[in-house]
């Protein structure tokens, strides 16, 4: 079974997109779609700005939102997906692909999710880091015990989970960590503390707008990051997605339990390949490649 997934911030590189913009038309026509709903020429900046200009959470999150359901769009009868499932803001591209969502809804959503968590980083100095080579129960237990606000935020694999929260507390677990044995813990060069309890503010700015949107059934199962489970009920999807910015990422539960619902094919649809290095992390009994364009 094919199981398509979608690749979250951090995936964007410089001229992205360019080559489906020049030689697909239904591309090039989403991309000018997109231009229209965001009141700037967001193209101009993924096919020729700069890694700095890129960025710009204003701009990384829609990019990677774009790149991947525009590449989706573009494969159209090969676009068969028997589940789907998205790394954080990949969700967003997760539901679009799979129909649960239009293409405009879905792009205004992940502008306001990304205005809301640039206003929530703003408001108390806060980052983010990656914790390599020890149990996540160790990291669970360091972080718990910390008098300040510091929490898993992505189980990426086994052995590779990304912690988040206040400048001081990410310090202190960084020094107990590194105590313990991690064999690399290190501060991560992001805007603001994903994924945490300091995210709050953006989740409830988040949450009015999530609510009002229109979704509906997908066309197959969606594995949501808040339990690593499927879904196909527009209510519960809605439900999952608010809670999304507070709570952790559970990826690498999501890969064993699309496993275990028969996935033995994953595709990574957008920009990098960052997922599949996670997904042979996980599993080493499927096989992984990237979405392609004829």
């Amino acid at each position: 079974m094919k199981a398509y997934v979608f690749p979250g911030q951090g995936a964007q590189f410089p001229g992205m997109g360019k080559n489906l913009y020049e030689t697909i038309t239904q591309a090039r026509d989403m991309f000018e779609q997109a231009n229209d709903i965001l009141g700037f020429r967001i193209t101009d900046v993924m096919f020729s700005g700069t890694e700095e200009e890129l960025k710009q959470t204003k701009v990384t999150q829609p990019a990677i939102f774009l790149h991947s359901v525009i590449l989706a769009a573009a494969m159209g009868e090969d676009f068969r997906p028997d589940m789907v499932a998205g790394h954080s803001l990949g969700e967003f591209s997760a539901l679009v692909a799979a129909g649960a969502l239009t293409f405009g809804e879905g792009l205004i959503l992940v502008a306001k999710r990304a205005d809301a968590m640039q206003k929530a980083c703003e408001i108390k100095p806060s980052t983010m880091a990656a914790i390599i080579g020890i149990n996540d129960d160790i990291v669970e237990e360091i972080c718990s015990g910390i008098d300040e606000t510091v929490v898993p935020a992505n189980y990426n694999s086994p052995g590779q989970i990304v912690i988040s929260g206040s400048m001081e507390g990410i310090e202190r677990a960084l020094e107990m960590l590194r105590e313990r044995g991690a064999k690399r813990a290190l501060r991560l060069q992001v805007g603001g503390a994903f994924h945490s309890p300091l995210m709050e503010p953006a989740r409830a700015e988040l949450e009015e707008a999530i609510r009002s949107a229109v979704f509906v059934s997908p066309v197959c199962p969606v594995y949501q990051n808040v339990n690593a489970m499927p879904s196909t009920d527009p209510q519960t999807i809605k439900s999952n997605l608010v809670a999304q910015l507070t709570s952790p990422v559970r990826w690498t539960g999501t890969v064993r339990n699309m496993i275990a619902g028969g996935a033995d094919k994953f595709i990574e649809t957008g920009p990098g390949c960052v997922l599949q290095g996670l997904i042979r992390k996980i599993s080493c009994d499927v096989t992984t490649e990237s979405a392609l364009v004829s």
